[in-house]
């Protein structure tokens, strides 16, 4: 992050990336959750039928990822943001920072706030073959990685749309 950035944003790769890159994000955070755990089961559950909740909790998750896909935009095309942001590197940077405090924002207040509202005191935890701690522990730590997952696939998207490759691919792919 050395400050002489060397690309420019334009309305059209700041939306669109942001749009494009929160629903890429989505799609590879869902999965981890998803095959991980059936977390996605858990999110739909809190606000739908049993029956419906892998679908419900997959567009609840997919909505929720665009909208923070295109905060991530409006946050990465500022100006005092921009001034660090060099290169492809340093969008991945941003990213998982971006995935990382998302992570602790959903599971310290937008969960906590979804189970307050559906009536739940704890979420069980049946898609675990261990119980107890160790359930929650990893059940945590999945959900971690997965937030990690989505800031780094949001921002290389973001960046690609952007015109910012890493430099390996800038060298074999024509750059705006």
């Amino acid at each position: 992050m050395s400050g002489n950035n060397t690309h420019s944003l334009d309305g059209v790769g700041i939306w669109g990336g942001g749009l494009t890159g929160g629903l890429v994000g989505g799609v590879a955070m869902g999965l981890v959750l998803h095959l991980g755990g059936n977390q996605i089961e858990l999110l739909g559950g809190l606000a739908a039928n049993p029956g419906t909740a892998v679908g419900v909790g997959w567009t609840i998750h997919l909505m929720i990822s665009i909208v923070f896909g295109l905060l991530f935009a409006a946050l990465a095309s500022r100006r005092a943001v921009q001034q660090f942001v060099d290169n492809f590197s340093d969008y991945v940077v941003l990213g998982l920072a971006f995935g990382a405090v998302l992570g602790l924002f959903a599971g310290g207040v937008l969960f906590p706030l979804a189970m307050e509202r559906a009536g739940v005191a704890a979420l069980p935890l049946p898609f675990l073959p261990i119980t107890g701690p160790t359930a929650e522990l990893f059940s945590a730590l999945l959900f971690g990685l997965g937030h990690l997952v989505y800031g780094l696939v949001l921002s290389s998207v973001f960046a690609t749309v952007n015109g910012v490759m890493p430099s390996g691919v800038r060298e074999h792919a024509p750059v705006r």
